[in-house]
């Protein structure tokens, strides 16, 4: 919950304001149409259940069910069974005929997608959202459905003989077209791309622009017009600001997460909206010091509040003043706000703790929780506040916007009701669309519980079918009603920078520009028009196979209807050449994928149209016409008349290669009679290159390069003909004497083009800072792994290459692939570089401490150590065989720890989620275990503190008598143990007991080890207040009832 009180502004009249004010909102047109969700008309939802066997050997990374008729439309279920980029199951609804469906289309379904626990169906995992389906999202899930140990436990109960069930319910409502709505003309508002699982920023962006003080301040934060959006929050956020203010289309984010040092992969990381809220504020505050709007963060979002400690039997208080930027309520179990504010400022004795909190089990909450439209602070007679607070000031708020999370704990979509005026007009801003909503929709929808859909088949009685709203408020933004009319001010063109509205309005009359000639492109054709000067340009410096490179020639965008005579005359004007000097080729692309002038255009051809000659010559039916401007030059270097061109004639392009230099370069053109022999005219070709008259040279025609290099040397006896040379044909040429020398490590025209073909410049990054390159080195893509490593040594100058590891880049995430490559486990450079059809140029690179053909022979397990009186726990890395056993693992972790007693015995655990699933038998093998989604702990006994434990219960122990114990054993002073709660779980979920509670009744009794389903668990939380925008360091966020654990958010700049 953010509260804005600022202190009183001084600049503006309040007259002026108000009328500036309604002058604003008479901006925003009026619609009576409520857009969003109507009534369904589909049946009773039914289930679909795809049975799926021998789960644990399915190999694909993805896999879909078949298709399914739900709803009235066809469905189908989509898995990542071994987890799509994350150590969970993902899965997701799809439309199965989302490719040949209309454009536009759109449809919005409530779903939910389970995994049945085959076991116990009470434990089936089952997660319920909604979504509008569309051609850009036609697929939505959860990627992190359940983690894959739980899945892949046999003794979990979701698989059994192999055989995993999914089940899926789906609901289908109708909703409004979704493509033909224009936000801007509807509601006077835009919305913001999203990019990819940046919902939650567009959100709470949305909010923030629609704080006008706030947008106000960052308008007159201080920049430059040399400084670049991407490399300045400043400019980035007053840009996108700008945007949103006058653009009429919806607004892309990429140069504000690019000034906030995100690539791709975090664009794709979903975060905590309130996270990112203080990230971000902090970052402006800091970056606000020293300028005009310095502590405007303060005035618009800081509080305080106190704490009091007063000890009852000794004469002791304390007070303690903290400020915040937002307040993190508790809500499990409280009907609205004012019971959290209740709970907040309660009273609390140290020896007892019943505050919740959320990151305990992971839960989700969505229990019916209200919040009102006016929050009134001094109700009771100021039960809130503290006895310091300033009483002359009303502490009376009105709500402002309401972001609202839909989805489950591990993500989902974010979107944000504001009304941006405080009137009654409420909008739905949910990324690029922004709609006009009711008050009901904005609040009453979002306090969570459950919706129930009416029967819609009267025949049979049927009990109503329900889903638990999984649309609930997140975070609540109210402002002090008192300070209404200083935050909800005027912000206009004269707040915003001068550079800023020049730099803005160019792009605007840019975009403009493009979306002009894109609605005229029919009228128009671009003609291409290369020259003698391309090829010498760019022939052995950007390109060495063909002739030139298309994109970077004069381009000219001529309209259709032009006479081609005409056009002449501009190119004329372009290249100093007059028209009747002018001869024209027409590019043509060959079978092998080669582009070469293929023939002169015709007095008839020039006579037509632009777009005329274009039908014509352009076979591909391509929007573009590429011409080659032949120009004749006289000995004075002045254009003359081009010579006749008959049907023996073949012109031929020469390319000079200096082995020595490994130099490549264009040397000219020359028109042949097919009937002659290279011999023929080895004088004029030697001329061209600068040799002597007699000059010995190799002949050698460049035929193609793709997918491999084809370069062939020409019979200097035999005719052009007969070597099959025509026009546009090039031939490569190098001293006859230079063949061969062992001097140049490319002696012949065709192993340098081989060389070009495979060569790959390697963008190389240390492992532990993948974010940034370190080194780069020219590689082959012929190269196999040794000799990628054995240049990686010798660059960082190590004496042994085999200790170098590689790994992949994931194009599509931006980051190292999970998996190093293993030893020559590719063929070629090439295939290290490609990750599925994209490919990268970066490679990882870590030092190993032994060779790696070695160490793949060995098993590599990270065991956590715990000492029987020490706290402290040290990971310590084990490398055996693979055939070893557990038992020579903890052999081998003797010689590596100091242990409490030189015979103390040892055991190795399987730990996950902060339970003990195995203790490994001494002789089971150790190839089979995997570290990667458990932990490894090996003790002697433990009694750290925040570590699972293995304790006997003895029969008709109570809880009162087993906690003596568990205290002694854990050696928790009285008045932390106090704070401690103990509950039975089961499955995962908990039953707090009683003092007087029997335990051992509650477990059932086994004989073996194993995959425990019934824990005794331990509740220690800390209830001491949080300065709210300094909290959160660990991903945790407590709101409406949403605990994530994810990636913190980072601005690195």
């Amino acid at each position: 919950m953010t509260l804005m009180t600022p202190p009183p502004l001084d600049q503006e009249d309040d007259e002026q304001e108000d009328d500036e004010l309604e002058d604003d909102e008479m901006l925003v047109p009026h619609n009576d149409l409520i857009e969003g969700p109507q009534p369904m008309e589909v049946e009773d939802p039914e289930r679909f259940t795809w049975r799926i066997e021998n789960f644990s050997r399915v190999n694909t990374k993805k896999l879909y069910s078949d298709i399914f008729f739900l709803g009235g439309y066809k469905w189908r279920i989509l898995i990542f069974p071994k987890g799509n980029n994350v150590d969970h199951l993902s899965m997701y609804l799809d439309v199965a005929d989302s490719t040949i469906l209309p454009y536009g289309w759109s449809r919005y379904a409530q779903f939910s997608l389970a995994v049945s626990n085959q076991m116990h169906y009470k434990s089936t995992v089952k997660k319920d959202t909604r979504h509008q389906f569309n051609a850009r999202e036609s697929d939505w899930g959860f990627t992190s459905f359940m983690p894959l140990g739980e899945l892949y436990d046999p003794c979990r109960g979701f698989l059994v003989n192999d055989t995993c069930i999914i089940e899926a319910d789906v609901a289908v409502r109708k909703v409004a077209d979704y493509w033909s709505h224009d936000s801007k003309k509807e509601t006077g508002y835009v919305g913001l791309k999203n990019q990819g699982a940046t919902c939650y920023m567009n959100s709470l962006l949305q909010t923030l622009y629609n704080i006008p003080y706030f947008r106000k301040a960052v308008y007159h934060m201080p920049t430059t017009e040399n400084d670049m959006p991407s490399g300045s929050i400043p400019l980035a956020l007053q840009s996108l600001f700008y945007k949103l203010q006058y653009s009429d289309t919806s607004v892309a984010t990429k140069e504000l997460t690019k000034s906030f040092g995100w690539d791709t992969y975090d664009s794709f990381m979903q975060h905590d909206v309130q996270e990112l809220n203080r990230v971000l504020c902090e970052k402006l505050e800091d970056k606000m010091k020293g300028t005009v709007v310095e502590g405007t963060i303060q005035q618009l979002f800081e509080g305080h509040h106190m704490n009091y400690i007063q000890c009852i039997n000794v004469d002791y208080k304390s007070t303690r003043k903290e400020s915040f930027y937002d307040l993190q309520l508790d809500v499990k179990g409280y009907k609205d706000v004012y019971a959290s504010f209740d709970k907040y400022v309660e009273v609390e004795r140290l020896e007892g703790d019943n505050r919740y909190h959320a990151e305990q089990y992971g839960l989700q909450i969505n229990d019916r929780y209200e919040f009102p439209l006016q929050l009134d602070l001094d109700r009771e007679n100021g039960k809130y506040l503290s006895p310091e607070a300033d009483r002359s000031v009303r502490n009376l708020y009105t709500l402002h916007s309401v972001l609202v999370h839909s989805g489950g704990l591990h993500g989902g979509h974010y979107y944000a009701y504001i009304r941006p005026t405080v009137s009654d007009q409420w909008f739905k801003f949910d990324d690029e669309r922004v709609t006009k909503e009711d008050m009901k929709r904005a609040l009453e929808e979002q306090y969570g519980g459950e919706e129930e859909f009416p029967q819609t088949n009267p025949v049979f009685n049927n009990a109503p079918f329900k889903f638990t709203k999984y649309s609930n408020a997140y975070m609540l933004v109210y402002i002090r009603k008192s300070d209404k009319d200083k935050i909800i001010c005027n912000v206009d063109e004269k707040d915003i920078a001068e550079h800023l509205r020049i730099r803005l309005k160019k792009e605007q009359e840019e975009k403009e520009q493009k979306r002009k000639e894109k609605a005229e492109a029919h009228l128009y054709t671009v003609l291409k028009v290369s020259h003698n000067e391309d090829l010498v340009e760019q022939i052995g410096r950007d390109i060495y196979f063909d002739l030139v490179d298309h994109e970077k020639v004069r381009s000219f965008r001529i309209q259709k209807q032009m006479p081609f005579n005409v056009f002449k005359e501009e190119v004329a004007k372009e290249f100093g050449v007059p028209v009747q000097y002018q001869r024209f080729w027409l590019w043509a692309k060959r079978q092998n994928d080669t582009y070469r002038p293929n023939r002169l255009l015709t007095s008839q051809e020039e006579a037509q149209t632009v777009g005329q000659l274009r039908e014509v010559s352009n076979k591909a039916n391509n929007a573009e016409l590429k011409l080659f401007l032949e120009v004749e030059l006289g000995k004075d270097f002045q254009p003359v008349p081009p010579p006749e061109k008959t049907k023996e004639d073949i012109l031929l392009f020469f390319k000079l290669y200096d082995p020595f230099k490994k130099e490549l370069r264009y040397v000219g053109r020359l028109f042949v009679k097919g009937a002659w022999k290279p011999m023929e005219i080895l004088r004029r070709i030697n001329k061209m290159a600068g040799f002597g008259p007699d000059e010995e040279i190799e002949l050698y025609e460049e035929i193609k390069f793709e997918p491999n290099v084809l370069c062939g040397r020409i019979d200097k006896k035999h005719t052009f003909h007969t070597s099959q040379l025509e026009d546009g044909d090039i031939i490569c040429f190098q001293k006859s004497s230079e063949v061969g020398s062992e001097q140049c490590c490319y002696p012949d025209v065709p192993s340098f083009l081989e060389y070009v073909h495979n060569r790959q410049v390697v963008r190389f990054r240390s492992l532990e800072k993948p974010k940034e390159d370190e080194f780069s080195l020219q590689l082959s893509k012929l190269h196999n792994y040794d000799d990628v490593v054995e240049r990686v040594a010798h660059y960082l100058g190590l004496d042994d290459p085999s200790k170098i590891r590689l790994t992949s880049h994931n194009c599509y995430y931006q980051q190292p692939k999970p998996q190093p490559i293993k030893y020559q486990g590719v063929e070629h450079l090439s295939d290290m570089l490609i990750h599925y059809n994209q490919t990268s140029d970066i490679l990882y690179y870590e030092v190993l401490d032994i060779p790696l053909p070695e160490l793949e022979g060995l098993k590599t397990l990270k065991v956590a150590f715990h000492h029987a009186t020490k706290d402290e726990v040290v990971i310590h890395t084990i490398r055996l065989p693979k055939q070893s056993t557990v038992g020579n693992v903890l052999d081998d972790l003797r010689t590596k720890v100091e242990l409490s007693h030189p015979v103390a015995e040892l055991r190795l655990l399987e730990v996950f989620n902060h339970k003990i699933y195995k203790i490994f038998p001494l002789n089971e093998k150790i190839e089979s275990i995997n570290d990667q989604y458990w932990t490894l702990r090996a003790e002697e006994q433990v009694q750290n503190f925040g570590e699972p434990f293995f304790l006997v219960i003895h029969e008709g122990e109570t809880v009162a008598e087993v906690k003596v114990r568990i205290q002694k054993r854990l050696q928790l002073p009285d008045e932390e143990f106090a704070k401690c709660k103990f509950a039975f779980l089961s499955l995962g979920r908990p039953e707090y007991l009683e003092d007087s509670d029997v335990v051992y009744t509650r477990f059932q009794r086994r004989n073996v080890y194993g995959a425990w389903e019934q824990y005794l668990g331990l509740e220690h939380t800390d209830n001491a207040p949080k300065r709210s925008y300094a909290a959160n360091q660990n991903g945790h966020a407590f709101g409406n009832g949403h605990a994530f654990f994810e990636k913190p958010v980072k601005i690195y700049n």
